[in-house]
């Protein structure tokens, strides 16, 4: 028999040699189908990540096991920018043996690191060289060989650097390259999430800040106008403050008595001088005038949307649990708790100290005239309350 291929054999073979480069060729999309999916997957839980975490070290932490996973690398870091002093400084990272990553505080434009952050393009280096890193040790002790580093940017601006080290040589595709800054531009989102956040955080601080000191600012100047009563307002607002959490009241509404016992005397900006400081009784006239400034203090603080839950004590401290007080004539527990709270921490300082008037009553005869006043003036439950605090005072 002849050993000759023939053209039907030939033809045989070629089939044979298609079929499997077929396989080969779908086996290959398969894989690469496969990987992208998985590449997909990563960033898709990212994405989740970043919409449901500001924290910044927890985020990058996550987005750190994703790269050093799915981008099969020995170690990562992270090293944010700081605009302000001009370095790039290592913030996290995974996979170093040694703690000369840490190091990392270099002026931008300086070392591989510095120069990403200037130029904003991603530096490659299958082979990489121990002069490019600051300190010189990093290489070495790590036994580094390949390293790939990208900018971190968030809307035109830079963040930051991510640094990927291998210990083996690497000559990645522009896929992997594509993947890695498509990270990288993950990261630079949380970051930039994080920063706002922070500054949002910061900026509400700030201004609560200025709304509590200008708080203070009216009721010195109120103690101020009214001489005879000075530091009255901030007795009574420090005793309204544990009697209120004795009461069990709960952290937000305190902020808010806080609030409304610094300003309950507000109303009384409205009142003239002649009346505010007459040594002597008032005239019907005069006290019908004087009554108003519960009314003045609703009016001035009503349109001040972070004031609006603090009306409560300026409005109606002045309400009588049997319905005999005013401005509205409320009764017992249609008046608000915290207003009830504050009437007989108020009564209470006002008989203890001296006026122009008449001289401070003693500590025991105005506890005397609270009890008298239960079920008439006061709420009873508030009354026993602040027994209780006074004797735990002591």
């Amino acid at each position: 028999r002849s050993s000759e291929i023939t053209h039907s054999d030939l033809r045989l073979l070629l089939s044979i040699g298609d079929i499997l480069a077929n396989g080969i060729h779908r086996e290959i999309l398969r894989e690469e189908t496969a990987k992208q999916l998985d590449r997909l997957s990563t960033l898709r839980s990212i994405d989740k990540v970043l919409t449901s975490i500001v924290d910044q070290s927890v985020v990058l932490n996550f987005i750190i096991e994703q790269v050093a996973t799915r981008l099969e690398i020995d170690a990562i870091a992270i090293h944010l920018y700081n605009p302000i002093s001009h370095r790039v400084q290592y913030v996290d990272g995974r996979g170093f043996l040694t703690t000369e990553i840490q190091k990392t505080n270099v002026m931008i434009g300086e070392y591989n690191v510095g120069r990403v952050a200037l130029n904003k393009k991603t530096l490659r280096k299958p082979s990489v060289t121990v002069e490019d890193f600051p300190g010189g040790n990093l290489i070495q002790r790590e036994k580094f060989v390949s390293y790939f580093a990208t900018p971190i940017i968030a809307k035109g601006q830079i963040k930051g650097v991510m640094e990927v080290f291998n210990r083996n040589h690497m000559t990645p595709d522009e896929e992997w390259i594509n993947y890695l800054e498509t990270l990288a531009g993950q990261t630079a989102i949380a970051i930039d999430n994080s920063q706002m956040f922070e500054g949002l955080q910061r900026s509400n601080f700030e201004l609560s800040m200025a709304y509590e000191a200008t708080i203070e600012g009216w009721s010195k100047a109120m103690d101020l106008r009214d001489k005879e009563t000075e530091g009255h307002t901030q007795r009574v607002t420090e005793m309204t403050i544990k009697l209120a959490q004795m009461a069990g009241m709960d952290e937000d509404e305190m902020i808010h008595i806080r609030r409304g016992s610094l300003l309950h005397d507000m109303g009384k900006l409205g009142i003239p001088d002649r009346i505010l400081h007459k040594p002597g009784a008032l005239d019907p006239e005069e006290w019908e005038l004087m009554k108003k400034h519960t009314i003045f203090a609703y009016e001035m603080l009503a349109p001040i949307d972070y004031l609006k839950k603090a009306i409560d004590i300026p409005y109606c401290h002045h309400e009588r649990w049997d319905g005999s007080g005013y401005p509205r004539g409320l009764s017992g527990e249609q008046i608000p708790m915290a207003a009830r709270i504050f009437a007989v921490v108020d009564v209470y300082d006002a008989l203890t100290s001296d006026r122009p008037y008449r001289p401070a009553w003693t500590k025991q005869k105005t506890l005397d005239y609270i009890v008298e006043n239960k079920f008439k003036q006061f709420d009873p439950k508030v009354v026993d309350l602040f027994l209780k605090f006074i004797a735990f005072e002591k």
